[in-house]
């Protein structure tokens, strides 16, 4: 049987990489990140997780995180095209199975072109804004069955962190009591 892989996917982290944050990456064999690190040494620090993936953000100008982080990506893994960019609407979901786009904030999975493409924003876990507090997504994959077969996605949702009340600004304390 094939192997299902974990992808951990964050967008919007402005600098900041909480505890809860860092222990639901624990584990994951690939993050993609949909752009705002604001921080070299944060994805420096993601690096050592996993894998990283990643697109630039309207914040991440003027950061140098390599050649590999550009404002548009698009790479293979287990089969499956990903495309990630930080803007939703200039992802080109015709040429890809898995879109992943963030700036917004708000936590989405849904499926477009008649079921065949997964797009998803991860919302935020350093500011969210909604309800849902502070998110990533996360997507499990199966590898293909044969060496350049297709994957398949076995599931896709968006995980609620809990709150580090520490590290929180009594405003983010507030919005979190609402939940």
């Amino acid at each position: 049987m094939p192997k299902t892989y974990r992808v951990d996917v964050v967008s919007d982290t402005h600098g900041s990489l909480s505890d809860p944050l860092m222990e639901a990456l624990d584990g994951a064999d690939l993050i993609v990140h949909a752009g705002d690190f604001t921080s070299v040494s944060n994805y420096r620090r993601l690096c050592e997780v996993a894998r990283v993936e990643a697109c630039l953000g309207n914040n991440d100008w003027n950061m140098d995180y390599g050649p590999a982080v550009k404002s548009k990506l698009q790479f293979l893994y287990q089969g499956l095209r990903w495309q990630v960019c930080h803007y939703e609407e200039r992802l080109d979901l015709l040429v890809t199975d898995i879109a992943i786009c963030g700036h917004t904030h708000r936590p989405f999975v849904r499926h477009d072109l008649g079921e065949r493409v997964l797009v998803m924003n991860p919302g935020s876990p350093t500011f969210p804004r909604s309800q849902a507090g502070a998110t990533i997504g996360r997507i499990m994959v199966q590898a293909p069955e044969k060496p350049g077969g297709k994957g398949e996605i076995v599931s896709a949702k968006i995980i609620q962190l809990e709150p580090d009340n520490e590290q929180l600004s009594p405003w983010e304390r507030w919005l979190f009591k609402r939940r």
